[in-house]
């Protein structure tokens, strides 16, 4: 049986914005390293990835180039264990599958109502400890030690000790994925989380971009949570854990 908060009839109806293209958030990983974030990439035209201690994204542009494979183990090496987003298909020879999950994508709608918080501070480089833990912690999905240069990333503190933190990761053209939103347990049903989300999707529409999310399938709690806030679902995705041929 499905879960109500994973169907399209439920979600809010997302109106369209003439300057956000919505089709780019189909391989939004690879309009993320061809556009706004092409100084992170590392690649060519048909694969690029991101340093890997920023992120652990691998983009293809196109799965249909026969040279696609070859040019995956030119780029991460053999024997290399790497994510790939919305591949589905069969693996050549030598490829093996390490773990498979399911995911989806939210995309703002006229319902969220975003506002700047005045207990959020901005986080970067001398942050990366506290950063790195809270992530640990609450386990929201890859953070990694430069994973802040992809954007904006705000916190609240309380006894100077981080306890709640979001930020912006993927960002392809006109859209902007909200990202690494992570609460600690003693300060959850506060509503950190929601307050972060909302200040982090306010400075994304003051830059003219749209807001969206990623999140597990199987976390129900947290895509209605999102869906309160005025997000919707837009799609179901796959996301695959491959090894390189050795």
């Amino acid at each position: 049986m499905s879960d109500p908060a994973l169907t399209e009839a439920a979600a809010p109806s997302i109106t369209p914005v003439p300057h956000a293209d919505a089709t780019v958030l189909d391989n939004a990983p690879w309009f993320s390293l061809a556009g706004p974030h092409a100084s992170f990439a590392i690649g060519n035209d048909l694969v690029r990835r991101y340093p890997e201690d920023v992120a652990p994204f691998v983009a293809v542009r196109t799965w249909e180039d026969p040279d696609v494979w070859d040019t995956l183990i030119d780029l991460v090496g053999h024997g290399a264990v790497i994510g790939l987003s919305g591949f589905e298909g069969e693996l050549p020879p030598g490829w093996e599958v390490v773990g498979r999950g399911a995911g989806v994508q939210l995309v703002e709608t006229d319902a969220l109502t975003t506002r700047p918080d005045e207990e959020a501070v901005l986080l970067g480089a001398d942050d990366v400890t506290e950063m790195l833990a809270i992530v640990s912690r609450n386990q929201p999905g890859p953070f990694l030690p430069r994973t802040h240069e992809l954007g904006r990333y705000v916190g609240i503190r309380r006894d100077g000790r981080l306890v709640a933190m979001a930020g912006e990761r993927l960002h392809p053209e006109g859209w902007t994925e909200i990202s690494a939103v992570s609460t600690d347990e003693a300060h959850r049903r506060q509503g950190l989380a929601s307050r972060l989300v909302l200040d982090v999707a306010f400075h994304i529409q003051q830059r003219g971009d749209r807001a969206l999310m990623h999140a597990e399938a199987s976390n129900h709690g947290a895509i209605a949570a999102y869906e309160r806030l005025g997000f919707a679902l837009r799609r179901h995705s796959v996301f695959s854990a491959v090894r390189s041929p050795a």
